[in-house]
């Protein structure tokens, strides 16, 4: 293992700042060779086996062409799931879990009956999805997805966590609306496209090459479409007193809540993440 340890570090520290590379390391070593930070540190030389040997080369070559660790290893953790995920999802981040965090703790206040509607827009790998229906085992839940590969892994993820999810595929900004969706929700959560063109230079490279466009840009001239959309959508789709949630790019939260001031929702609510930053909002109907 030491010498799978300094083949790992001087492959990537060229590559990566040295704290990075660290915590690369500890993440290869428990999910190619399920060894604990303990076992990784107490300075026994454990013995790695040939394909465990090859499959570590493979990812650390990814690694050089700044492919992102969750597809090299194919599965990543979110709000203590695992989850699936491919090039043809976006992959779940923290600022997320936070927002998954908001809704459930709104649901297990008076806000709601037991007997939840949920539908999440723009489901990708299902992580808001899942992650609602886990922790919300009385609600009925929809995932929408204009992509079938992307629901295909959504699927999946059902399947590895143990929850029933409806899946359907179709487009939001398409004017003629799915069939498949019941007519009314309690809860409708979205965390669509939100980077505009002219915010690419500050985009990573790893997102950039690797992550799918199609999940992740709006158009320039319309940087609240998504939001514009899913708002008309829960005015005819949302019961009363029922509740659309927002992932949001932290440039325009005071737009987002003008835009749903405007469309007729109230006691809309502009939340920071735990760095700070304006990522979520809350409106009612």
């Amino acid at each position: 293992m030491k010498e799978t340890i300094k083949y790992i570090r001087e492959q990537l520290n060229p590559a990566y700042p040295a704290q990075e590379t660290e915590s690369l390391i500890r993440i290869i070593l428990n999910q190619v060779c399920h060894l604990q930070i303990h076992e990784l540190w107490s300075g026994k030389d454990t013995q790695i086996l040939p394909n465990e040997r090859k499959l570590i080369e493979e990812i650390v070559e990814g690694l050089l062409k700044y492919e992102p660790i969750q597809y090299l290893l194919g599965e990543t953790e979110f709000y203590g799931l695992r989850f699936v995920v491919n090039k043809q999802v976006l992959i779940p981040r923290p600022e997320t879990e936070e927002l998954v965090e908001w809704i459930v703790s709104d649901a297990k206040t008076a806000y709601f009956s037991n007997e939840l509607r949920v539908l999440d827009i723009g489901t990708g790998s299902g992580c808001i999805a899942i992650s609602l229906a886990k922790h919300l085992p009385k609600a009925k839940v929809y995932g929408l997805d204009i992509s079938e590969e992307a629901l295909s892994v959504a699927r999946q993820n059902a399947v590895i966590n143990q929850v029933a999810v409806e899946w359907i595929r179709h487009d939001i900004l398409d004017s003629c609306e799915s069939n498949d969706l019941p007519q009314t929700f309690d809860i409708i959560v979205s965390n669509p496209p939100y980077v505009t063109p002219a915010e690419k230079a500050a985009i990573s490279q790893n997102v950039l090459d690797y992550e799918p466009h199609l999940a992740l840009f709006t158009p320039q001239d319309q940087p609240l479409l998504f939001y514009e959309r899913i708002a008309d959508f829960g005015r005819k789709h949302l019961c009363q007193q029922g509740f659309v949630y927002f992932e949001i790019n932290p440039s325009f939260g005071r737009e987002v809540m003008e835009l749903l001031d405007w469309k007729g929702y109230c006691n809309g609510v502009l939340r920071q993440d735990i760095s700070g930053k304006e990522r979520m909002v809350k409106g009612e109907r």
